[in-house]
């Protein structure tokens, strides 16, 4: 009498990216899942069976594991209720070989297999573990090889004056036509940028250059999201304020890393205001240099969670001063692991 083969349970997991045409009737979910139920039916002489849940996650990365229909297929795994994971491709479970590696240890650790309906191998073999582990270091190496890619590409790019999006400055929209990927100035914040650099030509501080903006009720760039929420048009800090007088977009240049070149769009503010302004903020900034404390505008405001008052600090490192806040006692007392440490 031949016996009957041991029974598997099989899930059958699926993923995908964006949101695009998951309210369809019969989606991309719905297409893995046909074929990898297909496969689990062929091998029913080996005792394969389908599990009634689904695991399906819609408009989700595979470039992480905190998924919610994985995060529970993993629960059923640990739990030695699942002996096989299904999916269509290797990509639809994760991206990562690390996170992979981790998986499939997870997985092994159960008594769990996995296999690819599309890529002919299952985890259940070394040889199969094999051939996964070939396919996601080359999977991994095109990811990397395409953003380099992609990072040569803005680089070039921005040499040649192109604005390659992000946040837009204040004082500047996108261009309306949107193959020209340049700026076009806003008038009315083009002002608000003009008045803020001569505020800090005229005091030379960034306190009173934020109070006097607020005065005049100047505010930040308004930002709408694609979700629909609105954020900005508020007072500006000094952060903010030196921020937007550091950067080389208000004289019409582009800034990639630490290199600027020429671009497409034209200045706010003229190339003699600009050197100006600079010249003070250096001066500002070698004169707060001088003495650890001096320029530190939270002394005596900040206490850590015991209660000790936090006292401002440097260390040079590479003939670089940086600055710091900590614990009282750390200075007066030496050691103490509860010790506070902030970055100035």
């Amino acid at each position: 009498r031949l016996m009957s083969p041991p029974k598997i349970r099989c899930a059958i997991y699926t993923r995908k990216s964006s949101e695009e045409g998951l309210d369809q009737a019969f989606n991309s979910l719905d297409a893995q899942h046909e074929a990898c139920t297909a496969y689990i039916a062929s091998q029913k002489h080996e005792g394969w069976g389908l599990a009634r849940t689904r695991y399906d996650d819609g408009g989700i990365s595979g470039g992480t594991i905190e998924r919610p229909a994985l995060q529970a297929l993993l629960s059923e795994i640990d739990a030695g209720r699942i002996r096989m994971v299904v999916v269509y491709k290797i990509d639809r479970l994760t991206r990562s070989l690390a996170d992979f590696a981790r998986l499939v240890e997870r997985f092994d650790a159960a008594g769990c297999s996995f296999v690819s309906v599309t890529q002919a191998f299952n985890t259940a073999s070394s040889m199969g573990r094999l051939t996964l582990n070939v396919l996601l270091s080359f999977a991994q190496f095109e990811r990397e090889v395409t953003a380099e890619r992609i990072r040569d590409k803005i680089a070039a790019s921005k040499k040649k004056g192109l604005w390659m999006g992000g946040n837009t400055p204040l004082g500047y929209d996108p261009h309306p036509a949107p193959e020209k990927r340049t700026l076009v100035i806003n008038d009315r914040e083009s002002e608000t940028v003009r008045t803020l650099f001569e505020l800090y030509e005229r005091h030379r501080s960034l306190g009173k250059v934020r109070r006097d903006a607020d005065r005049l009720g100047l505010r930040s760039k308004i930002r709408h999201r694609r979700s629909g929420t609105v954020i900005g048009g508020t007072a500006f800090s000094n952060g903010q304020i030196q921020h937007l007088l550091r950067n080389p977009v208000y004289i019409g240049r582009i800034r990639h890393k630490d290199q600027c070149f020429p671009g497409l769009h034209p200045p706010i503010i003229d190339e003699t205001l600009w050197q100006r302004v600079q010249s003070a903020l250096n001066d500002a900034r070698r004169s707060r240099g001088k003495g650890s404390g001096r320029g530190a505008l939270l002394t005596g405001k900040l206490r850590d969670e015991t209660g000790d008052l936090l006292t401002p600090t440097h260390a040079t490192k590479k003939d670089r001063r940086h600055h710091y806040y900590v614990s009282n006692r750390l200075i007066s007392g030496g050691t103490d692991p509860s010790g506070w440490r902030l970055p100035a």
